[in-house]
């Protein structure tokens, strides 16, 4: 009779074995196996990681195998428990080998239907067990993602109140739980303990502000001794959290009445402002977002938030320096132009002003939305609408991972009336949900698809901006895989279009994550391949590089909080001549404030234990041969690519580490 021979792989992650008794049963296209107890003389079933194998013997050949049955059944007197296998391989009497991903929790007694996993879409799905089973798995994903809107003129969000309403696949691992609560914990204890965190007192002195540091990195401790400089403030504006706000400025706008006369001390040589625009030296920054917006009550005292208009000046040695800031967008008497040639604080103040201006338009606009929601809209489209046998959901799914749930934890504990950004931001508020409303209403395609927006911009030539040489290289690394996993499953532009379950991921995507605005110029549907590969690469960057490159440095350049502070306590000044450090000091955010601001950022720059980088998938589930070549190439071009920024990172005093891929992860998970 034949004999198959079964091998079960539990996954390496806590509390994933079991102690239930497990059966499976094979099905073919000419007849089905009885249900097998899979036991053996080793006792229980799984009680370690790894693998087991397991014989099946069937009366006659069950012809190719199409899908396998599992069910788990707890031992007399002992409970029912969780299991997370990872897949089935099933050896067949011929010597073929069929691959049975799975990569879920078992949690009840049922039947599971999991497929054989060769990327099929749809129209190749032909015989009609693998077609119930394909239907009954989408019935079943759409039930457990469900589309909700958390704010009206916000992108579409996860439906679910709490982490233990999600489904149990895309929760924190126990080790992520654990360290994420732990860390979060430690650093609020330390501030309360070391007594900052409920201060409402002003700061004394700067000195004073180096002792809330909760931990010291290279370029924190840089941007301490440095902050005050003007070629610091310009760098930060390339490579810095926020690279997405400058662009080259070949006409000042007719708000910002900057004269030659006022930066002509600044302009190095004989050169004047018009050469200087008129030969791409001059870059804008134009915070119009938080125009005319109620900035935060906290603890009871009213703060500050300026729309700021900044000149900066690219410089005969190539330094990016500001040469004008204008804190407000109507040129008025009491909204002077301030200069370098100012008095030392007018001048200081004017940056501390448009730091935390930057600090708003951050974390609302480049990060929150353009990183984590975007991830969140791509990860709910891509669960509902393409079952796990699905070529895209093979190449993007491990570009999911924690984002459901970090999303979670950030409308909850962040976002929330009681977060720590409503708190304690100065945007947080009225102005924090205005602000996500406007910057959702300006989101285009083409500014996600970074070579498209640094040719926008005005970057190309722009020299020491590791931000788009970092990132132009990593996008055209993805690019050129996603071309090579995509052209691998659709031959044809028409193969494209008859895929149903793409053409069902990108509407939604279009109708739920942009609002079905068609002036965002993303996709309703897919005409072409080369439309769903520069899609695709847009998903990925997004959720690794992009984010990495926004998050990944909070700490770094907001960790000196006199670099970026969260909020302002006092009005911006309205003539010159006035500011003292006395003005400075009192204008910073008070003690807690800056403590609450500083563990936050501490704690969502710090790599979680269990970071998968990008590239790596440890989840098995592509197994024919071309794609798993290509992860490979893949993974050695990253690895390249890796020791070529270490190189040149060697030689900087200001390393640019966001977008090495070695220390990029895989997906929003943090």
């Amino acid at each position: 009779m034949p004999k198959y021979k079964v091998t079960v792989y539990t996954h390496n992650i806590a509390t994933g074995t079991t102690m239930n008794n497990i059966f499976i049963k094979l099905v073919g296209e000419k007849g089905e196996s009885k249900r097998t107890w899979l036991t053996s003389l080793k006792g229980l079933f799984y009680q370690d990681t790894g693998s087991r194998e397991f014989d099946v013997v069937c009366p006659f050949s069950l012809g190719k195998l199409v899908l396998i049955e599992l069910d788990k059944q707890p031992l007399p007197l002992f409970p029912l428990d969780a299991w997370f296998p990872s897949k089935v391989v099933v050896t067949t009497p011929e010597r073929g080998t069929c691959q049975f991903p799975i990569y879920c929790w078992i949690l009840d007694k049922e039947v599971h239907l999991f497929r054989e996993g060769t990327a099929k879409r749809l129209c190749d799905e032909t015989n009609h067990l693998a077609r119930y089973s394909r239907e009954l798995e989408m019935k079943t994903r759409t039930e457990l993602y469900c589309w909700d809107t958390y704010k009206e003129g916000f992108p579409g969000s996860m439906k679910a109140d709490n982490p233990l309403d999600l489904p149990s696949e895309i929760q924190f691992s126990f080790t992520k739980a654990t360290q994420f609560l732990f860390t979060a914990a430690t650093g609020i204890t330390e501030l309360k303990l070391m007594g900052y965190s409920d201060s409402k007192k002003s700061w004394k002195n700067i000195d004073e502000i180096s002792n809330v540091c909760l931990n010291r990195t290279v370029i924190s401790d840089y941007a301490q001794e440095h902050w005050k400089e003007d070629e610091f403030f310009g760098y930060q504006y390339l490579n810095g959290c926020n690279p997405m706000l400058i662009r080259r400025c070949s006409e000042l706008p007719a708000n910002f009445p900057v004269t030659g006369d006022m930066v002509k001390p600044s302009l190095r040589g004989s050169s004047s402002l018009l050469k200087e625009l008129q030969s791409g030296n001059i870059f804008l920054l134009d915070y119009k977002n938080l125009d005319g917006l109620k900035a935060n009550v906290i603890n009871r005292k009213k703060q500050y938030m300026v729309a700021p208009l900044v000149l900066l000046y690219r410089t005969p040695d190539d330094k990016l320096v500001p040469i004008a800031i204008q804190l407000k967008q109507k040129p008025a008497k009491d909204n002077p132009i301030f200069l370098p040639t100012d008095s030392e604080y007018d001048w200081l103040l004017a940056k501390i002003f448009v730091r935390s201006a930057d600090f708003q338009e951050h974390q609302l606009n480049v990060h929150l939305l353009r990183t984590h929601l975007l991830a969140e809209v791509f990860a709910v489209a891509l669960l509902r609408n393409m079952p796990m046998v699905h070529p895209l959901y093979k190449l993007l799914i491990p570009h999911t991972r924690y984002s459901l749930q970090i999303n979670l934890l950030a409308r909850a504990f962040l976002i929330a009336d009681e977060g720590v950004f409503t708190q304690f931001a100065a945007s947080g508020g009225e102005a924090m949900n205005e602000i996500l409303r406007r910057s959702v209403a300006s989101l285009t395609y083409s500014s996600l698809c970074m070579p498209e927006d640094i040719t926008a911009r005005g970057l190309e030539s722009v020299p020491n901006n590791y931000y788009r040489d970092d990132g132009l290289k990593l996008w055209d690394i993805i690019h050129r895989f996603v071309e090579g996993v995509i052209g691998f499953y659709y031959k044809s532009d028409s193969e494209v279009r008859e895929d149903q379950e793409l053409q069902n991921w990108i509407k939604d995507i279009f109708d739920h994550g942009f609002l079905a605005q068609e002036c965002t110029g993303i996709p309703q549907s897919f005409s072409t391949v080369p439309e769903v590969v520069k899609f695709v690469t847009v998903v990925i960057f997004t959720c690794s590089g992009q984010h990495s490159a926004v998050n990944s440095g909070q700490y770094d350049y907001g960790g000196w909080m006199p670099n970026t502070p969260i909020s302002l306590q006092q009005p911006p000044p309205t003539t010159k001549g006035q500011s003292t450090e006395s003005t400075m000091l009192k204008t910073f955010p008070d003690v807690g404030t800056t403590a609450q601001g500083m563990s936050t950022m501490w704690l969502l720059s710090k790599q979680s234990t269990d970071f998968v980088t990008l590239g790596q998938y440890p989840e098995e589930h592509f197994n024919e041969i071309p794609p798993c070549r290509m992860i490979q190439k893949f993974q050695t071009d990253l690895k390249v690519f890796s020791e070529t920024v270490k190189a040149r990172n060697s030689g900087l005093p200001v390393p640019y580490t966001y977008m090495d891929p070695a220390l990029v992860e895989n997906s929003v998970a943090i």
